[in-house]
């Protein structure tokens, strides 16, 4: 006869004693991921049809701004033409090489500037100076000293970067929380350790900050240089396109814009998770 037999009773107590298998969390994952794209929708969903309705309606002059359907039909038209994509290549290729030339040169001269005082009081007057200069209005230089080529619209966007990026780094090392310097100094870390486990972790949100604000900017001074004597790129399709009264191409080419720094931000935001996977996420 077998020992593991037990009088139904006591059974019954050792089955109600068993605690409950935890309930499967993948619905309500994706029931939650649902609920959140179908609420952040809702809002560009009522601007698209509040587009749509108000040329149609008379509200403004469809003249002037089409419903979003001619839009949405001259951007496919755009698009298998070959124009949006030739047109989108060209911006891209300015826009990444002057945000990647940027990102090179001012996170580690931030940090620089940020850790040793010495360079800071060397080069803080050049700062103060070319900070308040804006990238725009440096336009017509860049173009007399290096002409209306790639280089003077690579250079444009390396100089708008480089100031949001530079900034955030140098406020992120010189803000890093006190109490965790002086628990790193009491373990008698040498310097260079100090900034490569405490300085620099630290830093990187700031950093990171100040990197996405520099993605936005690098494709909106791009589209401005592009309106000044260039022959290819989304700045140069948009102002083609209302030199030429061919406003439907004009907004796809906006819109275009509008969802290349949407996804850029997007790209951002995902590195900035993985290089601060570390950091305790905030209770609601």
């Amino acid at each position: 006869m077998s020992t593991d037999l037990k009088p139904p009773a006591v059974q019954q107590e050792l089955e109600q004693e068993q605690p409950p298998s935890p309930p499967t969390r993948a619905p309500g994952r994706v029931l939650g991921l649902l609920r959140d794209g179908v609420t952040k929708s809702v809002a560009i969903l009522a601007l698209l049809a509040l587009w749509e309705v108000a040329p149609r309606a008379g509200l403004v002059d469809r003249t002037f701004l089409p419903p979003f359907s001619e839009v949405a039909q001259a951007w496919w038209g755009l698009l298998t033409s070959g124009q949006l994509a030739s047109n989108t290549q060209a911006s891209l290729t300015r826009s990444l090489v002057g945000f990647g030339l940027a990102v090179l040169i001012a996170v580690p001269l931030g940090l620089l500037i940020g850790w040793y005082r010495p360079v800071a009081d060397l080069l803080s007057p050049l700062l103060e100076l070319f900070r308040n200069t804006a990238a725009l209005a440096l336009l017509p230089v860049f173009i007399l000293i290096l002409g209306i080529g790639e280089t003077s619209k690579i250079s444009i966007v390396l100089y708008a970067c480089v100031w949001p990026i530079l900034l955030n780094t140098i406020s992120a090392v010189r803000t890093v929380d006190p109490t965790l310097l002086r628990l790193a100094r009491s373990l008698n870390l040498p310097p260079l350790r100090l900034f490569q486990k405490v300085i620099l972790p630290a830093s990187v949100p700031a950093v990171f900050t100040g990197i996405r604000l520099a993605g936005s900017v690098s494709i909106l001074v791009l589209v401005a240089a592009e309106m000044v004597g260039a022959k290819a790129g989304l700045g140069y399709l948009i102002n083609a396109s209302q030199f030429n009264f061919a406003i439907p191409q004009m907004y796809a080419g906006i819109v275009t814009i509008s969802v290349l720094g949407l996804l850029f931000n997007q790209l951002l935001v995902a590195l900035e998770r993985r290089f601060t996977r570390w950091r305790a996420p905030l209770s609601a």
